[in-house]
């Protein structure tokens, strides 16, 4: 499946994330998984299967998000995640 959502404030945020093209990560949207990453910080979620939550992205080759790492987009969703929830 392809990913069709907005992400124009997430974009701007995994833009400068490393390019990540291996296993599981290939070509999946680094927007969705920074703004699940995002939402789990907020929670502060403990028992996180990342395998599962990357499989489940849609792919996305489109602007700022082509070939940025999803496995480095949830970790700074996570991390900002956690640093709004205070």
């Amino acid at each position: 499946m392809t990913c069709k959502k907005n992400h124009d404030n997430s974009d701007n945020i995994v833009r400068d994330l490393p390019i990540g093209q291996e296993g599981i990560g290939r070509h999946k949207c680094a927007s969705c998984a920074y703004e699940i990453g995002y939402q789990h910080g907020l929670q502060k979620a403990e028992n996180i299967n990342l395998g599962d939550i990357l499989n489940n992205l849609g792919e996305s080759q489109k602007g700022d998000r082509r070939h940025r790492s999803p496995h480095a987009a949830y970790s700074l969703g996570y991390f900002n995640g956690v640093v709004d929830s205070y």
